[in-house]
């Protein structure tokens, strides 16, 4: 799969004057409650209304989707709104009724793109269509996993792709829901410009206090639209409850976000300034969280040198490390003086945090 402008054109033939916006609830639960919410985002900046009508969970027992009863409520957002609607499918069946209903994009999500198996079937029964199909990355941090299942979908003759960057999984507990993981968006950016990349805010964070920092980095880095999720009474929503918005805060966000518009040679270039900022605000933000945690695990060696009653300063096993350290940075381009510095003054408070346990 080569990068193509073409790839783009079902964006760009929107004519937008702001970036894409697909918003909705995170699950279609009755007819009323979808009507509802498309009727409050009816002349905002949506451009597709989303609900999700089949809700692949972790856990059994846990709602799981009106099915395709829901499609029959999209049409009739469709009917009385005049807006698009999109929703999520997982397998062929599901592509088949969406399609018979007319929906007018369909997304597969981080559950499906993670099997190879799985995108194949539904690349199959896309196959052709002039619909924009929209994929999410897997769960998992593999850029090849993303591609290929794009190239799937791709190679099945469907021409108006696009990606969505919803975050990763991690082990770890973080203040994000789904870690964004943001060079690899960059990285997947770098690798094909022309795909339309979208957002999905809500699943990264899974916080609604969240959702506009992380759309405002979205769009510093050059994304081409949201997907937010939106509930006219989000507390008591069915799914996903933490992270949906209501329709007057989307219309806020979007009101809020600092969106740069190219027009000439120097608003390129400060658009291009502003990307690489934003990028480097990604990486300084990464390095915080690595400090606070190397800190923490140097919290567990005071802890552990307190009950042994050990010295906190091992002068040797510190050699150790700047002399492996040094060499490493200059793999990296780093010179000596700078991870010499750098490292002495994570040592100062890795001593420091250890002198707290200890004397504490």
């Amino acid at each position: 799969m080569e990068n193509k402008k073409e790839m783009r054109t079902w964006l760009d033939d929107l004519n937008l004057d702001h970036p894409l916006v697909i918003a909705g609830p995170c699950s279609a639960e009755t007819e009323e409650q979808v009507l509802k919410i498309a009727h409050e985002l009816k002349d905002t900046d949506v451009n597709y209304f989303r609900a999700g009508i089949w809700k692949p969970r972790t856990r059994p027992g846990m709602f799981e989707g009106v099915g395709a009863l829901g499609l029959k409520w999209l049409q009739k957002v469709k009917a009385e709104t005049g807006m698009k609607i999109c929703t999520e499918v997982a397998n062929a069946t599901h592509v088949k009724l969406a399609l018979e209903h007319d929906v007018d994009l369909l997304w597969i999500g981080a559950r499906s793109t993670v099997s190879p198996f799985i995108m194949q079937d539904i690349a199959d029964a896309l196959q052709g269509t002039d619909k924009p199909v929209l994929i999410k990355n897997p769960v998992n941090p593999d850029l090849a996993l993303w591609l290929g299942g794009i190239e799937r979908i791709y190679k099945a003759g469907v021409k108006n792709i696009g990606a969505i960057h919803r975050g990763f999984s991690t082990y770890e507990k973080t203040k994000y829901r789904n870690t964004p993981e943001w060079q690899l968006a960059i990285e997947f950016q770098n690798k094909f410009p022309d795909i339309p990349l979208i957002s999905d805010p809500s699943h990264i964070t899974g916080k609604r206090d969240m959702i506009f920092d992380v759309s405002q980095i979205a769009l510093d880095l050059n994304f081409d639209g949201l997907m937010i999720e939106t509930h006219f009474d989000p507390e008591n929503a069915w799914s996903d409850a933490a992270q949906q918005v209501t329709p007057s805060s989307l219309v806020q966000i979007m009101r809020d976000l600092k969106i740069r518009k190219e027009s000439n040679a120097e608003a390129e270039y400060n658009s291009a300034l502003d990307n690489l900022r934003a990028q480097i605000d990604v990486v300084d933000n990464q390095i915080i969280e690595l400090l606070g945690k190397r800190m923490k695990t140097s919290d567990g060696i005071g802890a552990l040198k307190k009950q042994k009653n050990v010295a906190v300063l091992q002068s040797k096993r510190w050699n150790e490390i700047l002399g492996k350290m040094v060499l490493e940075g200059e793999q990296h381009g780093l010179s000596e003086e700078f991870i010499l510095k750098m490292f002495k003054a994570v040592h100062q408070e890795s001593i420091n945090h250890q002198e707290k346990i200890i004397n504490g």
